[in-house]
């Protein structure tokens, strides 16, 4: 009998671990008719515009469109920052924007949005002087928040 209800607990356990998992999802929309979609993390390629799909947080990760200008990180073209997570605290959920801090410069209009929660909430930055972009710093009233679990996001090149 003991063996069964420490089955029947474990068991339990890993289907109340798998009900709370997190995961996101980040799509791309190459519209440009060029270019190679680039989802990179902590220095490695984890996408060339095929779905990125993860089982956990997402955090600290760039996108952009390589045209064969944009350095590794970006550098001369319009990133996509993100960071996908579930909330443990009011504003402690995702986030994600648009950088042309230098050295990043504005390169093919780019745009994201979240979907699967707050739906239709993002930004788009079409061209060089948009105001929705970091521009500097502290510019951090650009940054979009989703405080939704298991959040996924669109980004868009040339929309």
């Amino acid at each position: 009998m003991l063996s069964f209800l420490k089955a029947f607990s474990l068991a339990s356990l890993v289907l109340i671990a798998s009900v709370n998992a997190e995961k996101h999802t980040v799509h791309f929309e190459n519209k440009c008719g060029r270019g190679t979609p680039m989802l990179i993390q902590a220095g490695k390629v984890l996408s060339k515009g095929e779905d990125f799909t993860i089982n956990g947080r997402f955090e600290a990760a760039i996108a952009y469109l390589q045209t064969g200008s944009c350095g590794f990180n970006g550098d001369g073209c319009t990133i996509v920052e993100t960071t996908l997570v579930n909330p443990t605290a009011p504003g402690s959920g995702s986030s994600s924007d648009i950088s042309l801090i230098p050295p990043l410069k504005f390169s093919v209009p780019s745009g994201f949005s979240y979907f699967n929660g707050c739906d239709g909430q993002g930004a788009d930055c079409k061209d060089a002087n948009c105001p929705t972009a970091f521009r500097k710093p502290d510019d951090t009233h650009v940054q979009v928040a989703c405080q939704k679990n298991d959040v996924n996001l669109k980004i868009t090149f040339c929309e």
